[in-house]
């Protein structure tokens, strides 16, 4: 997700600072996904460069708030207006991983397969338990309906990851390589 929507779809609310920015990012998105303050600070300064926010005044700790501009807000809607682009492979750990692993002498690329299948079957499990315990309460407020969004992509995404792997394990037992791919002699 761009840090820089992000921020500024929270700011339609009205204005916010820095901290308070990350705290609600964090509970929209959930906590793994949470930018770190400095990277906050450094898109609202970002953002206030090319006009989509403003600082209006501290609160009353001494923090800076930061509010949306008229820039701002066009952008917030073109944001939500357009399509996010798949326009190439993400950059992405996992396929690195075995990318590299299939070329490089000494590592079973089966083994690795195996490994990431554990933790996603693991990933999927939990997230598919917390999925269950969000929907056993009725929701109280929108946060909980974006909580519940983001609790079913996990669940989508480990088991789209499983298939995957599944795929991958298959096609290397079509290709008929050895366990480990990469030992000579």
């Amino acid at each position: 997700m761009s840090i820089r929507h992000g921020l500024l779809a929270l700011l339609v609310g009205g204005p916010r600072h820095g901290s308070g920015l990350r705290t609600e990012f964090a509970a929209c998105t959930g906590s793994a996904r949470s930018p770190g303050i400095g990277r906050v600070r450094a898109a609202l300064g970002r953002l206030e460069r090319d006009g989509m926010v403003t600082r209006e005044g501290v609160d009353e700790a001494g923090r800076t708030l930061y509010a949306l501009t008229e820039a701002g807000r066009a952008e917030v809607r073109a944001w939500y207006a357009r399509p996010v682009k798949r326009d190439g492979p993400p950059r992405d750990e996992l396929v690195l991983k075995l990318v590299l692993a299939a070329e490089t002498p000494g590592v079973d690329v089966r083994q690795v397969v195996e490994t990431q299948r554990r933790h996603a079957s693991e990933a999927l499990h939990d997230s598919v338990r917390r999925r269950a315990e969000a929907l056993s309460r009725p929701p109280g407020c929108p946060g909980e309906v974006a909580r519940l969004l983001v609790l079913e992509q996990l669940v989508w995404h480990a088991e789209a990851e499983v298939r995957w792997l599944d795929h991958c394990e298959a096609r290397l037992l079509r290709l008929d390589l050895p366990g480990d791919a990469g030992t000579e002699g």
